[in-house]
């Protein structure tokens, strides 16, 4: 049997625990809303420079080929006509292909059904852009004389492999669309199973789609400038600025799309 006294102490020790429960699980509640908060600020910071790259990488293309490689033409000039390719495949595989991806990763507010029309469109603009930016380089080598070989170089490897990755992603995001749009539910678990495979096989074509831009771009200025590349010419700096924007813009939208408080998971891409 405890004493008055024993069970006064014992219910003011219990009380005691209580209290310092609760403080400690204000303070990590704290805590978390603080690094929520910071988390926030991170994924809109690195949203707006992802963004600016992706323009920068276009608006870089457009003023190179204009300033310094006489413009645009079409197969009455095929030299000139080469200059679409690197505008296209550039505005296509990073301008369009990197805002899919951005948009699909914020848009977590809006209903799942409309993110993915957005993403669609865009990409099917991307491959309105990649397919006409080969058929004017195949022009290039075809159209003039002598003719010059097709994918010989580790460019053209790199944007063949590339190429194929892109098709095989937009017709699996295209099908699984198409399932959603008929039978949503009852497909919900399978297409909740494609979201990690599609989304890393994405990440994937974005960064050879850069280094294979990358690659591009030395080979171009190897070809075209010559000895001059090494001389700091002001368009090798162009070139060299371009590459870095393009490689900066990898690098933001690997980390955009992996990390962050609205990372779109599993479980919310089953949702209709």
């Amino acid at each position: 049997m405890f004493s008055q006294k024993d069970r006064y102490a014992a219910g003011a020790y219990e009380g005691t625990e209580v209290s310092s429960s609760l403080e400690f699980t204000k303070e990590q509640d704290k805590t978390k809303e603080e690094a929520g908060m910071g988390t926030k600020i991170g994924f809109v910071f690195s949203l707006i420079v992802t963004s600016v790259l992706l323009i920068a990488s276009l608006v870089l293309v457009l003023f190179w080929i204009f300033m310094y490689r006489g413009s645009y033409a079409w197969q009455e000039n095929p030299r000139i006509e080469f200059n679409w390719h690197p505008t296209l495949m550039i505005g296509g595989f990073i301008f369009c292909s990197g805002f899919s991806m951005l948009f699909y990763r914020m848009m977590t507010c809006c209903r799942k059904i409309y993110v993915k029309l957005l993403h669609t469109v865009f990409h099917a603009l991307s491959i309105a852009c990649i397919a006409i930016g080969f058929l004017t380089v195949w022009d290039a080598h075809e159209l003039v004389t002598p003719k010059i070989p097709h994918f010989y170089s580790l460019h053209s490897w790199l944007g063949l492999t590339t190429m194929g990755l892109f098709a095989i992603q937009f017709v699996i995001g295209f099908f699984s669309f198409l399932i959603l749009l008929c039978c949503e539910g009852a497909t919900a678990a399978c297409r909740a199973s494609l979201v990690p495979t599609h989304a890393t096989f994405g990440i994937i074509t974005f960064v050879m789609a850069c280094a294979t831009a990358c690659a591009g771009l030395t080979e171009k200025a190897i070809f075209e400038l010559g000895e001059n590349y090494r001389l700091d010419e002001e368009e090798s700096i162009i070139v060299n600025s371009l590459g870095i924007v393009i490689i900066a813009a990898m690098i933001c939208m690997v980390w955009f799309v992996r990390t962050g408080p609205m990372t779109r998971g599993v479980a919310v891409d089953s949702e209709g």
